[in-house]
């Protein structure tokens, strides 16, 4: 398995230039490429690709006047950002992101290294082009061997590397059984964050919302500074920092639940969410970005591969707010007001959330069924017992058949 480590990372002034250059050359062979690609299809219709087209365009320029400046820096690196630019078209097509864009300085920045001396120790990592080593804080010791060093610049000016390891363990198989105690559904909400099917809430922290005021105080800093000048360049620091104090403050939350569903649980069965149609609605839009869905469903499936569990995607279009989990009886039409209602067939009172997540955990149970894996509803296998019949009895049941 490959497991990833991001450290903190403090270089000196002469790396610090090092890697501003660095940035520089990875950022402008991206925004190259992508301009080479928009041209070539909007003029002749042609698909470029990274192996074929763009890589061997690289190195025809660094053998060009222009670009030979090039060369100073670790090669595998401009490569990265053409396959990147690749990755990045190939999810835009799939509709999984947006149409790729040119990058800016002042965006975050990263730069791929795995070749050449990437090593790392107790207090320090080395890449290729910078030189020494770069002081580091690694919180976590290293288990396996080192594929690959990626460095990192947030809009705050801190510095990050990311470490892949591989331990050259075998992932753990998820198990044949899994008892019908040990599933859970979870059904995702706004109020409450989480809501489990056994009828555990975990209310949404709203981390952006309780920002908010701060948040627009130091924008209003900031659009109030004169463009160019060093106290524009402060004001949006500050507002960087204020950003990345809600992305941790969610990430951190995301994190402790996503690990504590797995750690209980074996299988977990979870909606496959719409949100790019979801947010399109101008007055949840805000509310659903701030929930963070596909962060949290994201940090579940990880990792439950990373512990052997079972992670379960449902459809959508599943009625599973509006079907009454004790029998089955779908209601007509239910608008999003209607927080508790009780069925119309058999009269039971259904909280509207827990009993989506109790519809959850039924489909996610038949949809572990149908792939091969046994959940048994009381717990664990039962044995089966054969019991011999008296010689009495069986002559009995022969007179009687005679």
């Amino acid at each position: 398995m490959r497991r990833a480590i991001r450290v903190r990372i403090y270089p000196d002034a002469e790396q610090t230039a090092v890697l501003e250059r660095q940035f520089g050359a990875v950022r402008l062979v991206w925004n190259k490429a992508l301009a080479i690609r928009k041209h070539r299809y909007k003029v002749r219709g042609e698909r470029l690709t990274a192996k074929h087209d763009l890589k061997p365009l690289l190195k025809v320029a660094k053998r060009s006047r222009k670009y030979a400046w090039l060369k100073q820096f670790d090669a595998m690196a401009l490569q990265q950002a053409c396959l990147n630019l690749d990755r990045a078209f190939q999810n835009f097509f799939e509709g999984r992101a947006r149409y790729p864009r040119f990058k800016s300085k002042r965006g975050t920045q990263s730069s791929y290294h795995c070749t050449g001396k990437i090593a790392v120790g107790d207090t320090w990592i080395t890449v290729p082009k910078v030189p020494g080593r770069i002081e580091a804080v690694v919180h976590r010791d290293p288990v396996g061997k080192l594929k690959s060093i990626t460095l990192t610049r947030e809009p705050t000016g801190k510095y990050y590397a990311a470490l892949l390891f591989e331990d050259g363990a075998e992932a753990p198989q998820p198990a044949d059984v899994v008892p019908e105690s040990a599933v859970v559904g979870v059904d995702m909400g706004l109020a409450h964050l989480a809501i489990e099917s056994d009828g555990r809430k975990t209310p949404n922290p709203h981390h952006l919302k309780r920002a908010q005021s701060n948040l627009r105080r130091k924008q209003k800093e900031l659009s109030r500074k004169k463009r160019g000048s060093r106290n524009r360049a402060k004001a949006r620091l500050t507002v960087a920092r204020a950003h990345v104090r809600v992305a941790n403050a969610r990430n951190d939350f995301q994190h402790k639940l996503s690990k504590r569903l797995v750690d209980e649980n074996q299988a977990v069965i979870v909606e496959t969410l719409a949100v790019k149609n979801m947010v399109r609605n101008r007055r949840l839009a805000r509310a659903i970005s701030d929930a963070g869905w596909h962060g949290l469903i994201s940090k579940i499936a990880y990792k439950a591969e990373r512990s052997g569990k079972r992670l379960v995607k449902l459809d959508r279009w599943a009625p599973t707010s509006k079907t009454c989990s004790a029998c089955g009886e779908v209601a007509e039409a239910m608008s999003l007001s209607v927080r508790d209602w009780a069925c119309a067939g058999c009269g039971v009172h259904h909280d509207r959330d827990i009993n989506a997540a109790v519809n959850i955990k039924h489909l996610g149970i038949q949809k572990l069924r149908a792939g091969g894996t046994h959940v048994p509803a009381c717990g664990g296998l039962r044995k089966p017992t054969h019991a011999v019949a008296a010689a009495d009895e069986t002559g009995n049941k022969a007179a009687r058949a005679a």
